[in-house]
């Protein structure tokens, strides 16, 4: 169910907004809240306040830090007495390596009185801190509090959706960063249009597949979460997890790669989780498992494109 901001009839009183995670991604959606004229307050492992100064009264709490971030930040909060109607909003995409569960299911289960609200779009940072044209969905059980999330960052340069599918909202964010690895891979040996358009085609039913396997509805990977998002970061530089494909297909080590990369390409981890996963649970995904090949060393680029092109013919 989408559910577009009517910005003529709200007029939302300043909130306070207290962002966890002072990296590109984080400061993108403090900025934005801020434009609003809400009160922004950062906090991450370096900060010298504290986290209780961080959160205190707030009225939205935004989980912005990596994967690997994600139960320590927990453990912080589990310590204070949080506001009793403060929402947390997830805005993390990946997989836990213990659990194999995504950002807001861990939040939720260490939270269960808190409503959680997942944010996740086509939403590349510097073209955000730009100013420029962009729009993302916010994702929630609990309806209501998404759309107080919709109206502390919705503006004329950045719409914001609701939706009642947090956990494909949240998978679309998550898994299409494989798919970005593959589709770096498939320009930066200069394949070609037809080439990535027949990956990106069949990328969408493989995110799919697995999100089914978490209850997540189909028809949520048509909108921005899932195709959009997987048509900006398949297509963009900007993106770090294109980058790493694009540069192994150049001839560098992920070592090198890595040393260089500006922030975190989580789709390394979320690769290795999925494919653990997908054998668990006898999931088919062939995209998945040789950009895991090609992260562990195994094969080659030009290996991983031929692996997938000899595959099996079949109906569409």
């Amino acid at each position: 169910m989408n559910d577009e901001l009517d910005r003529s009839t709200l007029k939302p009183q300043p909130q306070i907004v207290a962002i966890l995670g002072s990296g590109v991604w984080g400061t993108a959606l403090g900025t934005l809240a801020a434009r609003n004229r809400h009160e922004v307050r950062f906090h991450s492992r370096r900060s010298e306040g504290s986290w209780e100064d961080a959160l205190a009264s707030a009225n939205l709490a935004v989980s912005a830090v990596s994967m690997s971030g994600v139960r320590p930040t927990i453990e912080q909060l589990q310590r204070l007495v949080l506001p009793p109607d403060l929402i947390i909003v997830s805005a993390t995409k990946g997989l836990d390596a213990l659990s194999l569960q995504t950002p807001s299911r861990i939040w939720q289960a260490a939270f269960p009185q808190h409503p959680i609200v997942v944010l996740s779009g086509p939403n590349l940072s510097k073209e955000i801190d730009r100013g420029l044209p962009a729009a993302t969905a916010v994702a929630s059980e609990d309806l209501e509090a998404a759309k107080r999330v919709q109206t502390i960052f919705a503006s004329e340069s950045f719409r914001v959706y609701v939706n009642a599918d947090p956990i494909g909202t949240e998978l679309g964010g998550t898994l299409k960063n494989i798919m970005a690895i593959a589709a770096g891979v498939c320009d930066g040996l200069n394949l070609g249009t037809n080439a990535k358009a027949a990956l990106l085609t069949r990328a969408l039913p493989e995110i799919i597949r697995v999100s089914a396997h978490f209850g997540a509805t189909p028809s949520t990977f048509y909108g921005l979460s899932g195709i959009g998002d997987l048509l900006a970061t398949c297509n963009s530089p900007l993106s770090r997890n294109y980058q790493v494909g694009y540069q192994l297909a150049q001839g560098k080590t992920l070592a090198e790669i890595l040393e260089c990369l500006e922030g975190t390409a989580e789709g390394i981890n979320t690769t290795e989780v999925l494919v653990r996963l997908a054998k668990a649970e006898k999931i088919e995904v062939p995209i998945a498992e040789q950009v895991r090949r090609l992260l562990e060393g195994e094969i080659t680029p030009q290996q991983a494109v031929h692996s997938l092109m000899e595959r099996e013919l079949k109906a569409e």
